[in-house]
């Protein structure tokens, strides 16, 4: 049982003592869960008393406080406000700062980023019970991006970072596009996993011969710079730069001036990682990257590092001190291992003497992992392009882990913004009834916000520079995560809320400034508002086929599915649609015992529900076949019927109004197996299974162009103009 002084300090820092789990029930956290949570957050929870104190020390900097440590306002927005006035009803306002009423008028002056100042109009009071406050409005031509805004009351004057918003994004064309697993998607040129030059051809190919708007990919992030190379695209190093893994080595402009020798020495290291594309052996990221590390290490050699190139001194130029500390980071790791929790105390510090007298002496080393990330910067603007000169309107949509693993780069660099002692997952749900706990340090939100979202804000920066879009995993990150105390199960954690108005709003403005179009992954357990939140903005959320269903828990016919959304058939954490009509899924995870159920049930309610959707594509005209012929035949294990119910999957996708359709390339191929079982370690070979067809052949890049298996999972969507 929680006290209230305990969940009044729980709400202050905005950590629920209570929410409502996936069956509907509301389940109440434990008073450890709280302390612990609250221990993260920098509050004193060890005596009763010193939790009272804590609760007047937070009300008393409430009390004295005019503006949030980040002010947000979105240009140009209209909303209902949700407080009412004496007269009952809400008013339609321009979007507004809200200030309270704390002795005197109140006057506002906007510092922009120019230098210039303008005076805001003078605010309306709102008399609410309680909660007496203005409402400021800031002037109509205050330009959209990061400006200071200074807010006087009596004696009182405080300022804050003002970050202008667009109300909402440009309209989304509506297309289709490929979504993929890059490193599975290997052509026989490549070294044993997809690279930028397989992605750029893949573009190419959907975007010129089948009418493409965009091809989505997982998380190209930076993953550890020496083996062993963590698998997890989703548990990297840092969001804000990539993983050198991904470059084609012979798209680097110094190998074709190599001479002859060398070059051999290069074509050497990659001949037997070739000759993997025809094998469906699981992908071996550590030999892959030993190869291109020493091949790297020779062109940066030959190219004299960084003398001679004003692009990459430019490159260096831009990305500034956040670039220095990564690459820092990479030459210590070479050094000290992987996980900078291990290191000597000294080197702990990323701001510390220590580590600048390191860097003085990795000096080559440093600059050999900064080189690293303005190749991966130059391959990956030529696969956007490449994207774009096909015709496609968005082109290369990047993937946004929600986080980075506890002993990464960004942990490192930016430790003081992470809460100790925490690690991000999710609630039991029904899709994994044990809950998740995905090893990544928490932003800290308050800490953050005095940093004015700098880190936030690069990485987003980073992200849609490089192509047409973005999509957020876990699109809850803009809103509260669920934290896990270290040592617990991850159904002993809670939800902690951030500034959802601020990280949208930095989202939205970054978004803007690139053009790109944004997709949250709003699956599973997400507030109503959080959806309604990025849809007013134009943010699309994630419509899942096998997911959509209605309150009698029927499927959405086609017509009833949101617009504003990418609608696919599944997802990276779910078999491929081969694999899900065979039930494939039901037995993994009973082997796994990962099942709070028994597993005939699972495949009984497998079954029920698949039989439902089997009739609504009869019903809508996509199928030859009778259901029952076809739920019989794959109860016997039959595969008669699996490319028919593909292609049938994705016309109905075409039918709902959903602006994106998101087609997988696993399920074009035919493949069955699941790149990621959630909940799973070591028990199953998450992320490192290669791209293969229904008969347990590989599928390599370059036969996809004329694969009829292909041809005819992609005929519902592809413009029949462009064959």
């Amino acid at each position: 049982m929680v006290d209230d002084e305990l969940s009044r300090l729980a709400r202050a820092h905005r950590v629920a003592t209570r929410y409502t789990d996936w069956l509907g029930r509301e389940a109440e956290v434990s008073p450890d869960t709280l302390r612990a949570v609250l221990t993260s957050l920098g509050a004193d929870v060890s005596t009763p008393a010193a939790v009272r104190a804590e609760v007047e020390r937070l009300a008393e900097a409430e009390r004295a406080r005019l503006l949030p440590d980040v002010v947000s306002y979105r240009a140009g927005g209209v909303r209902a406000d949700r407080r009412r006035r004496p007269s009952g009803e809400p008013a339609l306002r321009p979007d507004t700062i809200r200030v309270p009423m704390r002795g005197g008028d109140v006057e506002a002056v906007v510092e922009l980023a120019d230098g210039r100042t303008m005076n805001a109009p003078s605010p309306e009071p709102v008399y609410v019970r309680g909660d007496d406050h203005w409402l400021l409005a800031l002037p109509e031509e205050t330009p959209l991006g990061w400006h200071r805004l200074r807010v006087r009351q009596g004696a009182a004057e405080q300022s804050a970072p003002l970050l202008v918003a667009p109300a909402r994004l440009a309209p989304v064309p509506r297309t289709w596009g490929l979504t993929a697993q890059l490193y599975s998607v290997r052509s026989r040129a490549s070294w044993g996993t997809g690279d930028l030059r397989d992605l750029a051809d893949l573009a190419a190919w959907s975007g010129g011969d089948l009418g493409a708007g965009f091809v989505l990919v997982n998380p190209l992030h930076a993953a550890e710079p020496t083996p062993p190379v963590g698998p997890s695209p989703y548990s990297p190093m840092s969001r804000r730069f990539g993983s050198p893994l991904y470059l084609r080595v012979e798209d680097v402009p110094e190998y074709a001036t190599l001479p002859p020798e060398e070059r051999e020495r290069v074509d050497l290291l990659a001949a037997p990682l070739r000759g993997r594309a025809d094998s469906m052996d699981v992908l071996d990221r550590d030999a892959v990257w030993t190869a291109k590390r020493h091949a790297l290490e020779l062109l940066y050699r030959w190219s004299g590092g960084s003398a001679g190139h004003p692009a990459y001194a430019a490159f260096r130029e831009r990305e500034g001190a956040a670039l220095s500390a990564f690459a820092t980071w990479c030459a210590l790791t070479e050094e000290q291992g992987p996980d900078w929790r291990t290191w000597p105390a000294e080197l702990q510090d990323a701001d510390g003497p220590a580590v600048a007298l390191a860097a003085k002496r990795l000096a080559e080393r440093v600059d050999f992992h900064a080189w690293l990330q303005w190749l991966l910067d130059e391959q990956l603007t030529a696969a956007q392009r490449a994207a774009r000169d096909a015709g496609m309107p968005l082109g290369i949509v990047h993937d946004l882990a929600v986080g980075v693993a506890h002993g990464s780069a960004d942990a490192w660099i930016y430790r003081a913004m992470f809460a100790p002692g925490m690690s991000v997952g999710a609630p039991p749900d029904e899709f994994n009834q044990r809950g998740q706990d995905w090893g990544q340090p928490p932003w800290h939100p308050g800490r953050l916000a005095e940093a004015a979202y700098l880190p936030y804000r690069g990485m987003l920066e980073s992200a849609l520079r490089h192509g047409g879009g973005l999509r957020l995993d876990h699109a809850m990150q803009v809103s509260r995560l669920w934290w896990v105390p270290d040592g617990g199960s991850p159904a002993e954690g809670t939800y902690v809320r951030y500034d959802r108005d601020v990280l949208l709003a930095c989202l939205t403005w970054e978004a803007a400034r690139s053009g790109g179009v944004v997709v949250g992954e709003d699956l599973g357990t997400v507030e109503a508002e959080v959806r309604d939140g990025l849809a007013e903005r134009g943010v699309l959320g994630t419509s899942l086929l096998w997911f959509e269903r209605d309150g009698q828990d029927h499927p959405k016919p086609p017509q009833k599915w949101r617009e504003l959304s990418l609608a696919t058939v599944g997802t990276h954490d779910m078999p491929p649609i081969a694999g899900f009509l065979h039930g494939d899924h039901i037995e993994l995870r009973d082997r796994l015992g990962l099942f709070t159920r028994p597993p005939a049930e699972e495949l009984a309610d497998h079954h029920r529900r698949l039989g439902d959707w089997l009739e609504l594509l009869s019903a809508e005209g996509l199928l030859n076949t009778p259901p029952a012929t076809i739920l019989a035949a794959l109860k016997r294990g039959q595969d008669d019927h699996d490319a028919e119910v593909t292609a049938a999957l994705h016309a109905f996708l075409l039918r709902t109004p959903a602006q994106l359709i998101g087609i997988s390339l696993a399920d074009a191929v035919g493949e069955r197996r699941t790149q990621n079982q959630p909940g799973t370690v070591d028990e199953y070979p998450n992320w490192r299974i290669p791209l293969g067809g229904p008969d347990g052949r590989s599928v390599p890049l370059d036969d996809l162009y004329t694969d009829p298996r292909v041809r005819a999972a992609l005929a519902p969507v592809a413009d029949p103009t462009r064959h």
